[in-house]
């Protein structure tokens, strides 16, 4: 099929510069393939149907994103710029056998610290991996890690069900303690 799309063009553009029109062989290439319009078949290469978008601009074979309900939405400038203000996210888990923590960079997705109380390094010097202790140690070995890593700020959000009291409060002093600075959106 690529074949079929590219000959005719490579034809015409290959004819006006043998007649030694140059600017008339980039011309011929350029518009047969940017005219927006199918060349040849209703079928794409991945074949998926060519739809020409709203404007007549260019073919797209993907599906278009979901229009929003309010199209006159405000984002605010908070809104579209704090994931680079503030990279890095602090992600705490609890449950009744374990607790793990980590420092998660909000574009790039990567975590950049981890610790918890399953690892080898922890899990030998605690008595618990589930009580305020554990979490102490969590937040002191999450704290150097990140310290390795130049992450010095991060912010935390508790999830809806969780309440900033208990464990969780113990993992983020431990970090607080360690010289991890850490800004808390309560709700």
């Amino acid at each position: 099929m690529l074949k079929n799309i590219l000959s005719p063009s490579w034809r015409r553009g290959a004819y006006a510069l043998h007649e030694g029109n140059r600017g008339g062989a980039i011309h011929t290439c350029w518009s047969r393939f940017h005219s927006g319009q199918m060349l040849s078949s209703s079928r794409s290469f991945f074949g998926v149907e060519d739809f020409v978008d709203e404007d007549n601009s260019r073919p797209y074979t993907y599906k278009k994103e979901k229009r929003s309900k309010n199209p006159h939405k405000h984002i605010s400038f908070k809104q579209r710029t704090i994931a680079y203000m503030e990279p890095f996210t602090l992600d705490v888990f609890i449950s009744k056998r374990f607790v793990s923590a980590s420092l998660t960079h909000r574009t790039t997705c990567r975590q950049v610290a981890v610790a918890g109380t399953n690892s080898k390094d922890i899990k030998a010097a605690l008595k618990s991996r589930s009580d305020i202790p554990a979490c102490l140690a969590v937040g002191r070995f999450l704290a150097e890690r990140a310290k390795e890593a130049d992450v010095y700020t991060c912010t935390f959000t508790p999830r809806e069900r969780d309440k900033f009291e208990g464990k969780i409060r113990a993992v983020v002093q431990s970090l607080i303690d360690n010289g991890i600075n850490v800004k808390l959106y309560l709700d």
